[in-house]
């Protein structure tokens, strides 16, 4: 059992310090928002994860997690202190460090005993020395301290599953023992553990996370051109992913990536690679191909309905991805404004969104329920593959809009059911021609020889 602070409650400090202190930890989770203090306190969650408020009920009622917006009661006693604060993008793409500049400085006048200083934000390569630097030199008196870096690698919608059943643990520092520290912090979760210096940590987590964002950009050029020639983006993905050097996973066609993470990471590190004199020409059409997505769908509602001043769409799912509330570059944020630019009238739906949607759409019009939604719309827009929508009742659906118009952002649905059911349907990647024949068919191996 070890004692841990925990600076911020976001997704990934909440996340965090919550699972710490269900592995036996005595663990502070420290906030300078009251109001988010207050909300966990009542036993309220500030964002929605699924598991995340029972695990949190359970940890509080043992008495081994507990919230405060003071560092000093978070540093009692306390042997790690994981910095977890956001770095949202700056002006120019570059990571915003305020927050974790004014947690390194708090702590530095805080501690009272040596400390093991973790950055689990996503921060730029050569954080964790500047962070050492700001420490060393705000500290009232010397005391002992190490830095080390452990990137986050948690997933909005399973974040506890995948800090529990992590694919691997990286730790980076310059000082051995504290990244041992760190290391039998981690024991129980049973996973491989690289440990490496700082800026090579920093490094695996931006990396990490560029590849991700360019499998899906990938597939979503692929999509492109499938429509031309008339394949299917979903066989073409599933026939790929069987090869053991590509998998199957990030390989789904639609509207691309949005959320807290692929989009500033990105970007922050086309930043850096332009500050230091290189020329990240992928990690630019990466972006330009996500940011394209959206847009088509625009140009394919105009091609359909022609004008869309006072036309009436409809957006199913508003958060980036499913099991979240989050809507932080969310494509149905982006395609909702660009839509009321020309004039058309937003309706939206989300199974657990909707209390944060007005913060990103002010305009919209929130629905009861996906058949509210589609009420006399002129086309619906699939932002979102929550699984109640793969199950609706299309039928129904389709007899309340005012026009048959569907785009499948996320390819959800069979175009040749669809069409059958007198849908005028559009998926990514899924051309018209496709003949209805793609089924995988998996055979026995042929013996050696023939």
């Amino acid at each position: 059992m070890k004692n841990i602070c925990v600076v911020g409650t976001g997704y990934v400090g909440l996340v965090t310090g919550t699972c710490f202190a269900d592995l036996g930890n005595n663990v502070v989770c420290v906030d300078i928002s009251q109001e988010k203090i207050d909300m966990l306190r009542a036993g309220k969650m500030p964002i929605y994860e699924p598991g995340l408020e029972e695990m949190v009920e359970r940890n509080v009622r043992a008495g081994r997690l507990s919230f405060s917006t003071s560092y000093e009661e978070g540093l009692d006693g306390a042997e790690f202190v994981f910095i977890a604060v956001g770095t949202p993008s700056g002006v120019d793409g570059e990571a915003d460090l305020r927050y974790v500049r004014m947690a390194a400085e708090t702590i530095a006048h805080t501690m009272t005993a040596p400390l093991v200083i973790i950055n689990k934000s996503t921060v730029p390569v050569g954080t964790g020395d500047w962070v050492a630097d700001i420490v060393s030199r705000t500290q009232p008196q010397h005391i002992d301290f190490a830095v080390v870096s452990n990137p986050e690698f948690l997933r909005e919608g399973s974040a506890i599953a995948d800090f529990l059943s992590p694919d691997r643990v990286v730790l980076g520092s310059l000082n051995k023992d504290a990244a041992e520290k760190v290391a039998q912090l981690h024991l129980a979760l049973r996973a491989p553990i690289v440990v490496t210096d700082l800026r090579t940590a920093e490094m695996i987590k931006y990396a990490s996370n560029a590849f991700l964002a360019t499998r899906i950009s990938f597939i979503n050029e692929i999509a492109a051109i499938c429509e031309e020639l008339g394949a299917d983006v979903k066989e073409v993905a599933a026939g790929m992913g069987y090869d053991k050097r590509i998998g199957r996973y990030f390989l789904d066609a639609g509207l691309g990536y949005g959320g807290s993470c692929f989009p500033k990471d990105v970007l922050a590190l086309e930043h850096m690679a332009l500050v230091h004199g290189t020329h990240p020409s992928l990690l630019r059409a990466v972006m330009d191909i996500n940011r394209d997505q959206r847009r088509k769908v625009v140009h394919r509602l105009r091609q359909e309905l022609g004008r869309l001043q006072d036309k009436r769409i409809g957006l199913l799912g508003l958060a980036f991805k499913p099991n979240t509330d989050d809507m932080r570059d969310a494509p149905a944020v982006e395609i909702g404004n660009l839509l009321r630019s020309e004039g058309a009238q937003i309706r939206g739906y989300d199974p657990v969104a909707m209390q944060v949607a007005a913060r990103y759409l002010p305009d919209i019009i929130l629905a009861e329920d996906p058949y509210d939604l589609a009420q006399d719309c002129d086309a619906i827009v699939v932002c979102t593959e929550w699984n109640e929508f793969r199950h609706l009742d299309l039928r129904r659906v389709q007899a309340s809009m005012r026009l048959p118009v569907i785009f499948d952002g996320r390819n959800i649905y069979d175009p040749a059911i669809m069409s059958d059911l007198g849908f005028r349907y559009h998926g990514v990647g899924r051309s018209h021609h496709i003949n209805g024949f793609n089924d995988v068919l998996v055979t026995p191996a042929m013996p050696s020889g023939l």
